[in-house]
């Protein structure tokens, strides 16, 4: 059989899944990616790409579906570009991201044998989120998220079901202030309008919500009654802030923030250890599998008390002051300023005097804090998804700290850094993957590696 060209209907059966969540067939060997697909079912198709060594397609028509193949939930589901795997049941998704981290360290790694550990699964595989974001577009207005594939059509979203309720409560409120007050929407091809985004978030343990407006305008007079009305539907509602976005860049950060109730953040508790949570603040966006995974963190550090432990990419400061109970002192460092203020607010209002945090990229900071004198046995490194920069991995080797423990969002990332540090003379001992988003194929994992 020829290879399939584009527009052409086939019919093929799914044998694996793709890193992104796309089943993937055969037709003859010509592999066919297909988004949708899952391992087991037999599809009709239709080539929507048609490359040389692979392709594309829609599904027409599921001839045969595969085992694991359940009713999915949501009403949006396959339009919206959030969720991938809502029609995979629970346990599938478990296993099909457990195969995903083992094939990335063995295959993309080189790495022999080692401990991959069962995957923590997640109690809750739905409204587990503390914080979403959503695009404010016209006509209509609608306020929701971005079509799969399609950044320039936005789906209004009236419940989000990786949300609690009372999230859901908050948007839906705000969409019915939008469209009784007639408030205008941020237009980019005029570059007129003011609403852009809406950002929804709440404090699981300490039960406080926080909206953020994104509008590109300081136009606080017409959003304050905006926030009163909900509040008055939430109660729980702490703080509404608005963030003012007047650039072309579509982004949901603004350059300066205006308080229209309440406080400017909410504050959320993890391990016995408060922070405070504003509009630019990251936090895990699951507080259930985030404390799971700082559990697994401090374990693995296995501290006994007299340590120096240096935290790097240490955000606002989550996994450092969790560690500083139990080490002599801790040194995070992180790129971001505001971040780093953040943890220090944190640090002073649990009262927590021996950490230090430090702003600047990590293969700048890391060799300066090595002149100094500073020397650290255990190294903690949560990386965004590029994972680590050449010349700041070539820094942790050259600390040389008995033990790594690294935190990755990204298996394929992880896979070069640990090959890369077992080059160097470590031993990678054991992985764990922790499901923090359940029907998507995103995977968080814990490796511990020491010094050969």
């Amino acid at each position: 059989m020829a290879k399939p060209k584009r527009g052409e209907t086939i019919e093929l059966v799914v044998d694996d899944l793709a890193f992104g969540g796309e089943g993937v067939g055969r037709a003859d060997g010509y592999v066919v990616f297909v988004r949708g697909g899952l391992p087991g079912d037999r599809l009709r198709v239709t080539l929507t790409e048609s490359r040389a060594r692979y392709g594309r397609a829609t599904i027409d028509a599921v001839l045969a579906p595969s085992p694991d193949r359940v009713e999915a939930p949501c009403p949006y589901f396959g339009r919206c570009g959030g969720c991938r795997l809502q029609h995979l049941a629970y346990p599938a998704q478990l296993a099909f991201k457990e195969r995903q981290v083992r094939e990335c360290l063995t295959r993309l790694g080189g790495l022999g044998p080692f401990e991959l550990r069962p995957i923590v699964p997640a109690p809750e595989p739905y409204g587990y989120r503390n914080k979403m974001e959503f695009t404010v577009a016209g006509p209509g207005p609608v306020i929701g998220l971005h079509e799969a594939e399609r950044y320039d059509v936005v789906l209004d979203i009236e419940r989000c079901l990786l949300q609690s309720e009372r999230m859901n409560t908050l948007l839906d409120e705000l969409r019915r202030q939008v469209r009784e007050r007639a408030l205008s929407v941020w237009d980019p091809q005029s570059e007129r309008g003011l609403l852009r985004f809406v950002a929804v978030r709440e404090g699981r343990r300490t039960d406080e919500a926080m909206v953020n407006v994104v509008a590109a305008a300081p136009d606080v007079e017409t959003l304050v009654p905006v926030a009163e009305r909900l509040r008055a539907r939430v109660p729980t509602t702490t703080s509404v802030v608005l963030n003012v976005n007047d650039k072309k860049a579509s982004v949901a950060v603004g350059s300066e923030e205006h308080l229209l109730l309440g406080r400017d953040h909410i504050t959320e508790s993890l391990g016995g250890v408060t922070f405070r949570v504003s509009a630019a603040s990251f936090f895990q966006t699951n507080t259930v599998q985030a404390e799971r995974l700082f559990a697994l963190v401090t374990a693995a550090c296995d501290l006994a008390g007299g340590e120096t432990v240096i935290d790097l990419y240490s955000g606002t400061g989550a996994i450092s002051l969790l560690l500083a109970g139990r080490a002599r002192h801790v040194y995070g460092i992180e790129i971001s300023a505001a971040a780093v203020a953040d943890a220090g607010r944190n640090a002073e209002a649990n009262g927590i005097a021996n950490c230090t945090f430090l702003t600047g990229e990590v293969r700048h900071v890391l060799p300066r804090l090595m002149s100094e004198g500073v020397r650290a046995p255990i190294v903690v490194a949560d990386p965004p998804r590029a994972g680590f920069h050449p010349k700041a991995l070539a820094a942790l080797a050259a600390l040389a700290p008995a033990r790594i423990v690294y935190v990755s969002c990204n298996p394929a990332t992880l896979a070069r850094d640990v090959g890369d540090l077992v080059r160097r003379g470590y031993r990678l001992e054991w992985v764990q993957p922790v499901d923090m988003f359940p029907q998507t194929p995103h995977i968080e994992a814990v490796a511990r590696l020491t010094r050969a």
